[in-house]
């Protein structure tokens, strides 16, 4: 039964990770460590795309929205998630509680869409290799851009309205920011009809856009398999390898977070989750395409040697 009396809720209090309070310390500086590496290698990432001419084609492009949006991503996060580690209780006001909700679904839900919309181009790459230039001109990109970021500002429009419409009664978030679960937790009203739709619009921002990507790699392995020669086949998953990585991971800890069932795990374990894909996941982006991709790798050498780009 929800509470009925209740006063007006002006502030939230995280609990953060006050379950692991004696290794705070040590807590602080691994995810200040992976916070500055993620926003490191993210913005080497965008500079290197926009100064090297070589890499101005659509995957790039795709790879540096992607890390515009994971760094942006991270500043939403992470510094809160510091702070509660410094100075534990400290309050965060509804409006901010909303604000810092807002930004993080937006980027969340515009993050798993850029991966579909660069799995397209891998799927127009290598099975329609001809038309690539045709079809992914520099309007389609911008399109697909647009559109996984209106999804997002919508999607999280709504939500952030829906949310903030209940009447609280608790100050306390069981968790390190404002993420929908735990915030709905604290709300006096009955909440059931609010999570079965948070699950369904959770399950169609993860599930279409894996599923889309989950198509075109079909497509593609069929198409790689055609290919007569071994060294071809070995190149045509190359292009694809350093995205694949970060599908798998990438919609792999959005499913376990938002679409397992509420009473699965403990709060520990939902807290472990979540930092997997708020401090983890970001920085997966540079270091994948950094190690593993051979374009990037020469562009860092060629912008190091200072050599001509031209």
């Amino acid at each position: 039964m929800k509470r009925q009396n209740h006063t007006v809720v002006s502030e939230f209090f995280f609990q953060g990770f006050s379950s692991f309070h004696e290794h705070k310390l040590t807590l602080f500086v691994v995810f200040l460590t992976l916070y500055v590496l993620t926003l490191t290698g993210n913005v080497i990432i965008v500079i290197i795309i926009s100064i090297d001419h070589h890499l101005h084609t659509p995957m790039y492009f795709f790879l540096s929205m992607l890390s515009t949006s994971e760094t942006m991503y991270t500043l939403v996060i992470v510094p809160q998630m510091l702070s509660s580690l410094i100075e534990p209780g400290r309050p965060i006001s509804l409006a901010g509680c909303g604000t810092q909700m807002f930004f993080f679904i937006t980027l969340a839900i515009n993050n798993c869409f850029l991966l579909t919309a660069m799995g397209y181009d891998r799927y127009v790459a290598i099975c329609k290799p001809l038309r690539y230039t045709v079809i992914m001109n520099k309007k389609v990109c911008s399109q697909l851009v647009w559109g996984a970021c209106s999804i997002g500002l919508l999607v999280a429009i709504i939500q952030v309205f829906a949310v903030f419409r209940l009447p609280f009664c608790d100050k306390e978030v069981a968790h390190y920011f404002c993420d929908i679960r735990p915030v709905m937790k604290l709300s006096c009203a009955d909440t059931n009809l609010h999570d079965i739709i948070n699950f369904i619009v959770s399950s169609l921002v993860i599930v279409v856009p894996m599923g889309l990507v989950f198509i075109s790699y079909v497509l593609i392995i069929s198409t790689i398999l055609k290919i007569a020669s071994t060294k071809g086949q070995r190149k045509a998953f190359a292009t694809c390898a350093s995205h694949l990585t970060v599908v798998i991971v990438h919609y792999g800890c959005a499913s376990i977070a938002y679409l397992k069932p509420e009473s699965e795990n403990t709060r520990d374990q939902d807290q472990l989750i979540s930092v997997t894909y708020t401090v983890f996941t970001p920085l997966l982006n540079p270091v994948v395409y950094t190690l593993r991709n051979k374009d990037v790798k020469d562009a860092l050498r060629r912008a190091i040697r200072q050599k001509p780009l031209a």
